[in-house]
């Protein structure tokens, strides 16, 4: 009697480590996570850093230009430098990890709307301090957006107004601080951070692998989403609020930096090599090589659809995203709806699927 019910115990413990061990509904994850990370610093990180480093230099140097001979064509020039640099920077504001997390770059880039109060009483008395996170909404692309296109009602009236040598030395100062900023964080990738990034190829939370699709998922939901588009049409808000939009003073931009990001993101998702059509290991192929499917399709496929669906909706948006949302917001909240089911995807299915844990706080009821 004691041997059989010895047998029947060991029998039971044998079946259910067998079953446990070879459970076909769990996928061995055998993914080379290293050679995604390998991918995303070499080819979509790095170089995306470096194009945008690039574009400030270039800004830099119209800056000193428009600032040694201020007159029409060197604000025109200007402009389309400080363009070229903000839509180079949709590139590189998701990848806010190693040094850019240490420096909160994205805060000190790219918070709008600008303070415009701010930014005057500074350049009237030309006592501020931008390293202070205080000064974030005077700063940055959006405080350029307000000395090139917010200081009068033409051309004429901007070019008086940056005449004054105050307002040209806060214009230098905030070039010369994106400058500096942006360099940091590329030699930092390109002297250590970089080996460092892909050699933490663990499945940890604190792994580079969870970090960045954390990091990742955080920009497509709160500066994507709902930054770009949410907050602007009043999703989180009684109201609409069109001075919310991204690039308010230009006002002809605001959709043409939100498509830069959304294929910006959608490029990173794809594992896409930056202005390349190449591509290499990704959170795409990361799924796909797990099988991941949700009601007989693949994941990836289901997300890179609804990045299509989103484009397709944003395309019938007006080029100024304020006047959109004044003159039909109902657009502006299809827009945010498309964007909205990309959350649903890849925050839950496809985090669970990589058994990836959120790591910040939802606040804004999704």
């Amino acid at each position: 009697m004691k041997k059989t019910f010895f047998l029947l115990v060991i029998g039971a413990i044998f079946i259910g480590c067998s079953s446990s061990d070879n459970d076909p509904e769990t996928p061995v994850d055998n993914f080379d996570r290293s050679a995604m990370l390998a991918n995303w610093a070499d080819n979509i990180i790095i170089p995306s850093f470096q194009n945008y480093v690039a574009g400030l230099n270039e800004l830099k140097s119209a800056k000193d230009a428009f600032n040694a001979s201020s007159d029409n064509t060197t604000l025109q020039n200007l402009r389309t430098a400080w363009l070229t640099a903000y839509t180079r920077w949709q590139h590189v504001s998701m990848f806010e990890i190693g040094r850019a997390e240490a420096i909160t770059l994205r805060n000190f880039t790219n918070i709008y709307p600008a303070d415009a109060q701010e930014i005057d009483d500074f350049v009237a008395n030309g006592n501020y301090n931008l390293t202070l996170p205080s000064t974030n909404d005077a700063q940055g692309f959006p405080a350029l957006d307000y000395l090139l296109f917010g200081l009068g009602a033409d051309d004429t009236a901007v070019l008086n107004a940056l005449g004054a040598n105050n307002a040209k030395t806060y214009l230098s100062d905030v070039v010369e601080r994106l400058v500096a900023l942006g360099t940091d964080v590329l030699t930092d990738w390109t002297t250590s951070y970089r080996d460092t990034f892909v050699g933490n190829d663990g499945s940890s939370a604190t792994s580079s692998v969870n970090k960045m699709v954390n990091d990742f998922m955080f920009y497509y939901e709160k500066a994507l989403r709902a930054g770009k588009i949410g907050i602007p049409a009043g999703v989180f808000s009684t109201s609409p609020l069109a001075d919310r939009v991204e690039a308010y003073y230009n006002r002809d931009v605001s959709k043409a930096l939100f498509l830069a990001s959304l294929n910006a993101a959608q490029d990173f998702f794809n594992g896409k090599h930056y202005n390349s059509n190449s591509t290499g290991e990704s959170l795409r192929s990361y799924l796909d090589a797990l099988s991941v499917d949700k009601e007989g399709t693949r994941l990836s496929t289901l997300i890179n659809n609804q990045f299509d669906a989103s484009r397709t909706s944003a395309n019938n948006l007006a080029n100024n995203l304020a006047d959109q949302v004044t003159t039909d917001n109902s657009r502006m909240l299809q827009t945010y709806d498309q964007l909205q089911m990309n959350v649903v995807l890849m925050k839950v299915d496809m985090f669970q699927a990589l058994s990836i844990q959120v790591d910040f706080v939802d606040a804004d009821g999704d």
